[in-house]
């Protein structure tokens, strides 16, 4: 029988630049520029989040899958390619 998941996973607060997530023991900046997918959604949409996997990040309602590490270094992971 699993046990009591130690795991956090929220969302923290939105702003006009991106939102926060609080994960695990640190927190996570998602800025709109990077992420543009969030731009526009609604509210309730950016805080219904799930974890289908560990180092992956979900939001149903906006069909939007993401990698922990992409969060984290969204730098190598360009929205446009170098060519």
């Amino acid at each position: 029988m699993p046990g009591t998941s130690t795991s956090t996973l929220e969302v923290t607060n939105i702003s006009k630049h991106g939102f926060w997530l609080l994960l695990d023991a640190g927190e996570l900046f998602l800025p709109f520029e990077d992420s543009p997918w969030f731009k526009r959604a609604p509210v309730e949409a950016i805080l219904r989040l799930e974890r289908p996997a560990p180092g992956h990040l979900r939001w149903p309602d906006l069909d939007v899958d993401l990698a922990i590490e992409s969060i984290e270094h969204p730098e190598r992971y360009p929205l446009k390619s170098n060519s």
